[in-house]
């Protein structure tokens, strides 16, 4: 994954993270923990939210029927491509 193959667009709430993604806040956070969902991403004091392209990433994986070990991976690279963006 390269920079000029990331385009930041939206930040996503919770509420629209479960809208595409279909799993409930409590699924959401319990993937989380399992290494299978990006960690949130601060935007307030308490207030938080995903890039748009990570959901769709980690959407699209699971279409494609990626293992869960494969999702481990790719979260694991989108969470090191947060921290070289700019």
């Amino acid at each position: 994954m390269t920079k000029k193959s990331i385009s930041l667009r939206m930040i996503l709430r919770v509420p629209a993270v479960q809208a595409a993604s279909g799993y409930s806040r409590s699924t959401l956070y319990s993937r989380i923990s399992q290494g299978l969902w990006t960690s949130p991403v601060h935007i307030g004091p308490r207030a938080v939210g995903w890039p748009d392209f990570e959901v769709s990433m980690l959407n699209s994986a699971r279409i494609a029927g990626k293992t869960d070990e494969d999702i481990k991976c790719l979260v694991k690279e989108l969470e090191i491509a947060r921290k070289t963006l700019l």
